[in-house]
């Protein structure tokens, strides 16, 4: 936040601050506070004019942030703030005689009566916040301001929550009513195979007068937001039904995390079809895990099932519980957040001492990997049962469809992933893979700037540090619905769907569309990686040069790190090469576009069987900061092949080929330069391999006590898909 005072206005605003009563500091911050965003600044304005007192003015401002974002989420924009202003509408009414709780209630009552379904249900949604979270944030700000921006915190943090605890009372028995006058809500309890079950909640319109098709959400998350989404179905005029896996909510069975979704998922989809008040048709959605069940239960293929839009999908054994091969930390976690009981463990999960304590326990220990739960002191056989399964073998191709299976899905299928996502690279597997082995399915990618939650909800104006192009703006909730009307309803399709792969160019502010992945960009740069250092990087070079690098890893000695995947912020002012090398191109003359997917060779020699690397693109700007664009992480054995480990020839040259699985898209300007780094991975967050060429989850740090010895030949290269910036 940039808040402009003149420094006798924020000297005298921070004087009186500590012997002003809150009205009247209020009004001291309006009168002198002004932010470069009009967004953010209006924002801010409108809990400092409640706290002012000044209802009239608080209205207005409302009305202003609704106007400015219409034009980003046109959906939302007409109930922004709208707890704030029916709470000022009510101070109104209150300062002319009437009781504020009944004034209150008044309008929102008359409000929710002037709305349809869609209107009500986003309205509520406004409500939807967590007091207990509010009280943090209040708590997070200083207690005694030493700067404007912390003054502006605090009062903003003191007044919403202010608002939220005398509204939510009183809205909430107002809320539930309209929604029992709008909707029809029942749970079953659905039969799956071998004795199991699974839970439903089913929400259906009061208005429909015939059979609905079904939008279905099949999820292993047990939370208040099952019922959430299914009624946001229903108020888009569909069947709204969310199940969750076996064993949580009212199901029985164990909850195995990947196993049995697809079986479960097909059933539910039967059972929906015979139901009275579907139509036959049934089509899923869902992110992350929830996008994963769609591609499960495509595998069968259930019969009523006619579309699928799966977001930022996670693929078991691809991208989660391991990544290139190499096991992450954050699954253990996972697995007693949404195993412990019948809904998630939201204690266990939110327990961040104990996490990453153990991180680091085992790290800075001399335990091996597998040992990750008598360090923890609870049992996880779940995760035990995945470190057996190192290779992408036979358990994990039974969970989501393999090879030729893909085949069988022909579907019309809408995905949504960003170049922020940690689950692209799920995401674009299960794109990849059904172009390839449907080609004639229709099937589409919308991929952008977002990150793992944007890239299922709705976008964010900053992601990772980043901030969005305005033609990036995506509500991903209501295409959506879009896709549903298109696919369920014969409705018009989306109109971002131009071609099979939509992307946003960051920095070019424009969207391009392309048949293929492949077909992004025209052409390529072929670079080679060369010993002649040029300031803070070793240069990349269109031809090979004579030479190479050696890098020695001391993969027993935790003192010298080096993280790998996504870095906290995507756009940083620093680059992390420690145990490698930074290679970079000449100052660019002339802006370029980077779009697709990067590749490459490298040709090694190192004195172990195995080891773990990044290799990460970068654009630096003009200014010298680092926007990381995509990446690559593996270990080395499986580079070729992930069903199947091939171990290194100590002391022999090697050529590792690879192809990233996360796409770029990016304008580079003029006076800035691509950055690509390759290093050896030593993460506490990760497995380590130590070279032996054993299971890597049973090396300890003396299999590291000899160092990793490497020569990087000036042969190896990078080959980065590049569109020129005057072309089209």
């Amino acid at each position: 936040m940039r808040i402009r005072l003149g420094l006798a206005a924020g000297l005298t605003l921070l004087l009186s601050a500590r012997q002003t009563d809150p009205s009247s500091l209020a009004r001291q911050a309006l009168a002198a506070y002004h932010e470069a965003d009009r967004d953010t600044e209006l924002a801010n304005r409108i809990p400092l004019q409640l706290a002012a007192g000044d209802w009239a003015g608080a209205l207005r401002d409302i009305a202003a942030l609704r106007a400015l974002r219409m034009a980003i989420h046109p959906a939302r924009a007409p109930y922004a703030d709208l707890p704030h202003e029916l709470y000022a509408l009510a101070r109104q009414r209150e300062a002319q005689g009437a009781v504020f709780d009944a004034a209150f209630r008044e309008a929102l009552v008359d409000r929710l009566a002037r709305l349809d379904d869609r209107g009500a249900f986003q309205a509520e949604w406004t409500f939807g916040v967590d007091l207990a979270g509010l009280r943090r944030e209040l708590q997070a700000t200083p207690a005694q301001p030493r700067t404007m921006a912390d003054q502006v915190a605090r009062i903003r943090a003191q007044e919403t929550l202010a608002v939220f605890e005398q509204v939510l009372p009183l809205a909430r028995p107002l809320l539930d009513a309209d929604d029992a006058r709008r909707y029809l809500v029942e749970e079953r309890v659905i039969p799956t195979e071998g004795g199991a079950s699974v839970s439903a909640v089913i929400v259906r319109p009061r208005s429909a007068s015939r059979p609905l098709p079904a939008a279905f959400e099949f999820t292993i998350y047990a939370n208040p937001s099952n019922l959430e989404d299914a009624k946001r179905s229903a108020a888009h005029g569909f069947a709204g039904v969310t199940a969750t896996s076996r064993g949580k909510r009212g199901g029985a069975g164990a909850i195995e995390p990947y196993e049995h979704d697809g079986a479960d998922a097909d059933a539910v989809i039967g059972w929906i079809a015979a139901q009275p008040w579907s139509d036959g048709q049934v089509g899923m959605f869902g992110g992350s895990y929830n996008g994963f069940t769609q591609w499960a239960a495509a595998k069968h293929p259930p019969k009523a099932l006619k579309s699928l839009m799966p977001c930022v999908a996670v693929a078991p054994g691809i991208d989660v519980p391991m990544q290139g091969g190499i096991f992450q930390n954050f699954q253990y976690s996972w697995i007693p957040y949404v195993t412990n009981g019948k809904v998630d463990d939201d204690a266990a999960y939110g327990d961040f001492q104990r996490w990453n304590g153990l991180d680091w326990a085992w790290f800075g220990g001399t335990r091996p990997y597998r040992d990750l739960p008598s360090l923890d002191g609870h049992p996880n056989p779940i995760f035990e049962r995945w470190l057996d399964h190192p290779a992408y073998d036979a358990y994990w191709q039974a969970m989501i469809p393999f090879r030729e299976e893909f085949a069988r899905i022909r579907i019309p299928v809408l995905e949504t992933t960003g170049y922020f996502d940690g689950a692209q690279l799920g995401a674009l597997y299960y794109f990849q893979q059904h172009a390839a082995y449907a080609p004639s399915a229709e099937q589409y990618l919308v991929v952008g700037p977002y990150d793992h939650l944007s890239g299922q909800h709705r976008s964010q104006e900053v992601v990772a540090g980043y901030r969005i192009d305005p033609a990036a703006r995506l509500d991903v909730e209501e295409l959506r619905y879009q896709w549903l009307d298109y696919t369920l309803r014969g409705g018009p399709k989306p109109g971002i769907l131009q071609d099979r792969v939509n992307y946003e160019v960051m920095g070019a502010d424009r969207w391009r569309h392309a048949p293929s992945v492949e077909a992004m960009a025209p052409e390529a740069w072929a670079l080679h990686v060369t010993p002649l250092k040029a300031e803070d990087a070793f240069l990349l070079a269109p031809g090979p040069a004579k030479g190479g690098l050696d890098l020695r890893v001391e993969l027993g000695d935790r003192r010298v790190l080096s993280f790998g995947g996504a870095p906290p912020q995507a756009l940083a002012p620093t680059l992390d090469s420690d145990n490698g090398f930074a290679f970079a191109t000449e100052v660019l003359k002339a802006p370029v576009e980077v779009e697709g997917l990067f590749s490459g060779e490298l040709r090694v020699t190192t004195n172990k069987r195995d080891f773990d690397f990044d290799v990460e693109l970068y654009e630096q700007t003009p200014k010298g900061d680092y926007l990381l664009l995509s990446y690559l992480t593996a270990r080395a054995s499986f580079l070729k092949d992930r069903t199947r480990r091939r171990l290194l020839r100590p002391g022999r040259a090697e050529v590792l080929a690879f192809r990233s699985g996360r796409l770029a898209a990016a304008k580079v300007e003029a006076g800035g330069r691509l950055v690509v780094v390759f290093k050896i991975l030593k993460n506490p967050r990760m497995e380590l391999d130590y070279g032996t060429g054993g299971d890597v989850g049973r090396e300890t740090p003396a299999d590291g006590k000899v160092p990793l010895e490497l020569h990087l030949d000036a042969a190896s290269f990078i080959r980065i898909p590049i569109r020129a910036g005057d072309q089209g």
